[in-house]
This record gives C-alpha cells, sequence and structure tokens, in this order.
C-alpha cells in the first residue's frame, strides 16, 4: 500500500518521503521542518499513527501543517481520536487515487 500511495503522489508531481514506521517518521519530521503535509496509517509498528500525530503536533514546525491519516480503521471512535489528536483529515482504504489527490490539493490550498 505504502509503494501504491507514494507512486501515485509522485506521479502528480509530489515529492515524497517515506518512513517505515512512526518513529522513523518522527525522526524525520525532527529534521525536516519543510515537509509541508505528512500521511500516516493508524497501524504502524513501533509507533501508531494516532501517538505519531500527537507527537508532530507538539513539534513547533508542524503544529499547523495538514497531518491526514489513511488507514482501514473507518470506526467513529477511531476517527474522532485522530481528531482529537490533531489529525487535518481521514481517508479510508481502499483508497481512489483521485480522491487521495483531491484531498491533498486541498488541504494544501
Amino acid at each position: 500500500m505504502r509503494q501504491m500511495v507514494s507512486f501515485t503522489l509522485q506521479s502528480a508531481g509530489y515529492d515524497v518521503v517515506i518512513a517505515n514506521d512512526g518513529v522513523e517518521a518522527l525522526e524525520i519530521a525532527e529534521k525536516s521542518p519543510d515537509i509541508n503535509l505528512v500521511l500516516t496509517d493508524v497501524n504502524m509498528p513501533n509507533m501508531d499513527g494516532i501517538t505519531l500525530v500527537k507527537h508532530l503536533r507538539n513539534l513547533e514546525d508542524y503544529k499547523f501543517k495538514p497531518i491526514l491519516v489513511l488507514t482501514t480503521e473507518s470506526s467513529t471512535e477511531k476517527k474522532m481520536m485522530g481528531k482529537n489528536a490533531g489529525a487535518t483529515g481521514w481517508i479510508v482504504k481502499p483508497f481512489d487515487p483521485e480522491q487521495l489527490l483531491n484531498t491533498l490539493r486541498r488541504v494544501l490550498d
């Protein structure tokens, strides 16, 4: 799935940085204040996506950047957890590539 998302975004002209888990994503974010948007899954090893969102929102450079959660989790409870953590939006897999791109364009504008 990660490769498909990356391919979709790169094909649309976006630069993509990939992390293998939430811990690595946080390390990358701490060293890369110029990232414009974070797209994460909820279910990841070492640090889940909700925890990642919370940590990112505590970083000065990521307080107001869009953070989208792409996941198979569609429960209202999980969505509220994401929203309360600071997620900008929630996209349920499987996703339509055009829907993903439209969502990215909308939150980046």
